[in-house]
């Protein structure tokens, strides 16, 4: 009977062994992964958000006779910021569709009004407008990386919950786990960009 105790102990954790390396835990580290993107890309629109005024005050005080433009960047804007999402709708592709759409309506605005700045040149040589202008570009290119990594963080979580062995913790423990939404490119988002004046 002494032999048997050891052998269940040992048996136990020969079990615990092998749940552990089975990819228990890879359903829910990568759902929080991809949540935590999702967070930085939501950090990113929010930096985009607040910079814009203080773009368009500059503008403004250069550019009196763009104001529709203006005007459409600050409509924009205030749509982009309507538009919310939280990490519990990222399985719905309607919600993650509105509000793409919202910032991708915000970016064609901003392309319009960097595209007056390049048919002013009096506007170039404000040294305000010019750091503004870097840190718009430069948030753009932070969004784009911060949506990149939240599309990567989801195709892996996505993958988990089709792939052996967690497909068997997702068709059982994690059964009410669904796949994320991704980022898609909007509609003529191939199409350069027209710039007329």
């Amino acid at each position: 009977m002494k032999f048997r105790r050891p052998a269940a102990i040992f048996a136990v954790v020969l079990v615990a062994l092998g749940l552990a390396g089975c990819g228990y835990n890879t359903i829910p580290t990568l759902e929080e992964q991809a949540k935590a993107r999702w967070a930085d890309v939501q950090n990113q629109y929010l930096r985009r958000a607040d910079l814009i005024p203080n773009l368009v005050a500059t503008v403004q005080g250069y550019a009196k006779q763009e104001k529709d433009v203006l005007t459409s960047v600050v409509e924009a804007r205030a749509k982009a910021t309507s538009v919310k999402i939280d990490a519990s709708q990222l399985t719905d592709p309607d919600k993650l569709k509105q509000f793409q759409d919202a910032q991708n309506q915000l970016s064609g605005a901003l392309g319009r009004l960097l595209a007056i700045t390049e048919a002013y040149p009096d506007l170039k040589s404000n040294q305000n407008f010019l750091a503004l202008q870097s840190q718009l570009e430069g948030t753009e290119n932070r969004i784009a990386v911060a949506r990149r990594d939240y599309i990567d963080a989801v195709r892996e979580y996505n993958l988990s919950l089709r792939t052996f062995p967690t497909v068997l913790w997702a068709k059982t423990i994690f059964a009410g786990n669904k796949p994320m939404a991704e980022f898609a490119a909007s509609e003529g988002a191939q199409s350069p960009p027209q710039v007329k004046f």
